[in-house]
């Protein structure tokens, strides 16, 4: 018989990549309570890679030892670059070097998995742009924190390209960090071309600094509006599921046991 604190459904792991800032932990926990509330019954467990407690293979190691043979582990990142390439399988590694008897499917990162945009990701972008300019824009700058990974500015372009093509307008990718252009120069050469009102769509999953630094640049640059992070939306919380339900049984699985 099954311990009554045992689901039929494996747990759930979030990762999330760690920020000193507060509100990126508080954004996390939120997600993580709001799948909980879109699947009763099966725990829903936050993490992170760096900055705040518990590490991912902390709470791996914590599931093994109340006797779940399974977790299905969540990256909470928007592009497949360095974090979920080396990071993601390094706590699984360092679960299983810790003596966790725990099977862990890891499942596609949120943003675009096999080229594929996720519809729940655009309505999340548009949900928050309509509550940041409800009046409509011309022009969309879609600002995300940045990567060296060539690859993985490509699916943030294809992000942009989708979001444009629902709205109807040019939408242009800026970054935070690690790549050009700055938000305020997006801004900048959307309104050159003859936008008038240009709002900036935050391809961010917690508020934290590079947001912050993307509202100054893009605001002094004319944009109309900063669209706040996805956080706890409904719609990144269907995503999340979906990308749960969408690692089969017979997926390649990460086995973390003693060595």
């Amino acid at each position: 018989m099954r311990p009554a604190h045992l689901t039929a459904e494996p747990p759930v792991v979030l990762v999330a990549h760690g920020s000193r800032d507060p509100r990126a932990a508080a954004a996390t926990r939120a997600l993580a309570r709001a799948v909980a509330a879109a699947r009763p019954g099966v725990p829903v467990l936050p993490s992170w890679l760096d900055h705040t407690d518990p590490g991912p293979a902390a709470v791996l190691r914590d599931l093994a030892a109340t006797g779940h043979p399974r977790a299905v582990l969540v990256p909470l990142l928007l592009t497949a670059a360095y974090h979920r390439k080396v990071d993601v399988p390094a706590a699984v590694a360092a679960a299983r070097q810790g003596g966790a008897d725990i099977e862990v499917r890891v499942t596609d990162v949120l943003g675009p998995a096999d080229g594929t945009v996720d519809s729940r990701l655009l309505a999340g972008l548009r949900r928050r742009l309509a509550e940041a300019e409800p009046g409509g824009v011309d022009g969309v700058v879609l600002a995300a924190a940045g990567t060296r990974d060539p690859r993985a500015r490509g699916s943030v372009g294809r992000v942009a390209a989708a979001l444009g093509a629902e709205l109807g307008v040019p939408c242009r990718v800026s970054y935070a960090s690690a790549a050009p252009p700055g938000a305020g120069v997006a801004v900048s050469r959307l309104r050159a071309a003859g936008a008038r009102r240009v709002a900036v769509a935050a391809y961010f999953l917690a508020p934290g600094l590079f947001h912050d630094a993307v509202r100054s640049t893009a605001e002094r640059a004319g944009a109309v509006a900063v669209a706040e992070p996805l956080t706890d939306l409904p719609e990144l919380a269907d995503l999340v599921l979906r990308r749960v339900d969408a690692v089969p049984v017979g997926s390649p699985v990460c086995r973390a046991s003693p060595s």
